[in-house]
């Protein structure tokens, strides 16, 4: 794969227990299938050669043979195979039986990792016939070759220096201080876990949360291949639930009790970007003594199977609404503490019929709810000018009326007009000047308002505005507190859909029409039939792709190309390569020239892991240069 992904893959192949030769077929057979489809790591359940439900028969010296030519047969079997393939099984050492991880490549066995926490109770009672892990690294035989045999030991891609897996068993997850804790600090960016989990009531979904949990915390990969069809059913019953985890995200699961393949991309550039960004906590206990095994894997193009979403700041449908109660929760949260601590007897807003500044006006009116104070207090201010359209002029006032704020109305026509005169700008030059004095004067009202009125001006700016620096500088641009500041767009809408189900009524009948106008600065003036002309879309692009560009380039680095790639992915039946391409760069150019007003913008509150606050979220030079991204994009 290119990119950062590697194509993982948990596999539950059919098993009879103590048929080893059945079940070495039947590992080749699943570990040649895997390759052929792509994948570069393949991991069976724990003592997947034997059957884990073989109970005293581990003990009998003819099960252990028939075992170790099982796994010389695999090796060779799969020689011409580039991929890791990782399987359990019982391995002996100087009369002790170990629970191991036998790890083959290109047909030999490069390593060994033994169980650390033998579970001792109910059916799983290893200790009867295994012992722990040794504390350090050794070596020991196994199908005539000798290789190293440990727990710390790491096995690095020499051609894909973030691919880098470690293993351990079933049980060693399940303990509060897991193997994978160093694995995952000493580099491992995949952890492999062989596993043999009955299945019980509701025991699929802890499995899942423990899985997805322990990825998130590792900042890891993490392929969990669990024991299926086969295994004796004497006490239990096992499902082959496996799970493919990446950062606390369920990327793959296999369905209860059907065997297979479980495949998927682990996305290890990711891994290692993030594992860069919090890097002060992430590796202060990286263990010296790890040895790091190399192999080379096959690099090859391929084709992803996992997909992204097109809108990545959208939770998904059954999480909407309680994602979005939680949103304005915490905006109307932030807003409330900074009017109680500055004693302001006003919130002061501009309201233009829009959908950020119809946002802002429901996260002040939730604020107020909470102050206890009086809606006659919010004083929301339309200030129609040149491009201001008869339905987003009507629609501000409803929606003001509807809530109960105080409504003022101030025509800017006439001050700008005498603005233009007194710096000899011609009215008739539809240019920035011409458009940017109206966002000025706007804002110069609001301040004015607010201090007249003891009051806090309250700005309407979102996320991916500020992601493009689409706003006039010292205009929209500025206020006493953003409500919206790390709201992107595409959220935005989503949110004010939520209030307007929510509250409903005449308030729900304008938001929804909010929903369906247009969205633009109108700062040029409508056409003869009163439409906007003025389309934000048309001039910087279409948001959601604006958006998933941010997502991706602030929140992970994803370099350019990556970005591209997995964008004419997602939107493929949407937008063709040129247009995202174009789209892409826009961003780019403006994300960096548009820096200097994010480094003086004002307090806001943050909701999601994505913000471009200069106090802490995103620090980065105003004249920084854009070439070496742009140029990975030619």
């Amino acid at each position: 794969m290119q990119h950062g992904f590697i194509r993982v893959c948990a596999a539950t192949p059919e098993i009879r227990v103590a048929d080893v030769k059945y079940n070495a077929e039947n590992i080749i057979k699943c570990a040649l299938e895997a390759a052929n489809k792509g994948s570069q790591l393949t991991v069976f359940p724990e003592f997947s050669i034997c059957g884990y439900t073989c109970g005293d028969l581990f003990n009998q010296s003819q099960l252990l043979s028939a075992i170790d030519s099982g796994i010389a047969e695999i090796c060779d079997k799969t020689k011409n195979v580039k991929s890791l393939i990782i399987i359990g099984s019982p391995v002996k050492k100087l009369g002790k039986l170990y629970d191991c991880a036998v790890v083959i490549h290109c047909g030999k066995v490069i390593g060994v990792i033994p169980k650390t926490f033998l579970p001792n109770h109910g059916e799983f009672y290893e200790k009867r016939n295994f012992v722990p892990a040794e504390k350090f690294n050794s070596e020991i035989t196994v199908a005539n070759q000798t290789v190293p045999f440990g727990t710390d030991i790491i096995f690095k891609a020499v051609n894909c220096p973030n691919f880098t897996v470690a293993a351990e068993i079933c049980q060693d997850l399940w303990v509060p201080a897991s193997p994978s804790n160093r694995h995952a600090t000493a580099g491992a960016t995949i952890i492999a876990n062989l596993s043999c989990s009955d299945e019980l009531v509701a025991k699929k979904e802890f499995r899942t949360n423990l899985v997805s949990m322990q990825s998130a915390k590792l900042v890891c990969g993490y392929i969990y291949a669990n024991a299926g069809d086969g295994e004796s059913t004497t006490d239990m019953v096992f499902s082959g639930h496996n799970l493919i985890c990446e950062m606390g995200l369920v990327l793959n699961q296999s369905k209860l009790f059907k065997n297979g393949l479980t495949i998927t991309e682990i996305d290890v550039d990711k891994i290692d970007n993030e594992r860069r960004r919090v890097s002060a906590s992430f590796y202060d206990e990286a263990n010296p003594n790890y040895l790091y095994i190399p192999f080379e894997t096959d690099n090859a193009e391929g084709e992803l199977t996992r997909t992204f979403p097109k809108q990545p700041f959208v939770p998904s449908k059954s999480n909407l609404k309680e994602r979005a109660e939680l949103i304005l929760s915490i905006q109307a949260h932030g807003l409330a503490k900074r009017l109680k601590h500055t004693n302001a007897k006003t919130a002061v807003i501009g309201i233009s019929g829009g959908l950020d500044s119809s946002l802002a006006l429901l996260a002040v009116v939730r604020a107020f709810k909470l102050l206890g104070k009086d809606f006659k207090d919010i004083i929301a201010i339309t200030m129609p000018g040149f491009g201001t359209t008869g339905k987003t002029y009507n629609n501000s006032l409803k929606l003001i009326s509807s809530l109960g704020a105080t409504s003022r109305e101030v025509k800017i026509v006439d001050s700008v007009l005498q603005h233009f005169k007194d710096i000899g700008h011609d009215p008739n030059v539809l240019d920035v000047t011409y458009e940017n004095a109206q966002a000025r004067m706007r804002t110069l009202i609001l301040m004015d308002v607010a201090n007249k009125t003891g009051g806090l001006v309250v700005g309407t700016g979102d996320l991916s505005e500020v992601a493009l620096g689409w706003s006039t500088y010292n205009g929209d641009h500025m206020a006493m507190y953003g409500v919206n500041c790390s709201i992107p767009k595409t959220l935005v809408k989503h949110l004010v859909k939520y209030e307007a189900e929510n509250i409903g009524g005449v308030t729900g009948e304008v938001l929804l029409d909010v929903l369906n106008t247009e969205i633009s600065p109108e700062l040029l003036p409508p056409d003869k039939s009163d439409k906007i002309t003025q389309k934000t879309e048309d001039l910087v692009g279409p948001y959601i792709l604006h958006d998933f560009f941010m997502y991706f380039i602030v929140r992970y680095a994803f370099p350019p190309k990556k970005v591209q790639h997995i964008a004419e992915l997602t939107f493929k039946n949407e937008f063709d390569k040129a247009t995202i391409s174009k789209w892409l760069k826009t961003f780019y150019k403006r994300f960096f020239a548009q820096q200097f007003k994010r480094s003086c913008s004002p307090d806001g509150v943050k909701v999601g892991s994505v913000a471009l606050s200069p106090r802490g979220d995103w620090k980065m030079p105003s004249d920084a240069m854009v070439n070496v991204w742009l140029n990975e994009i030619d």
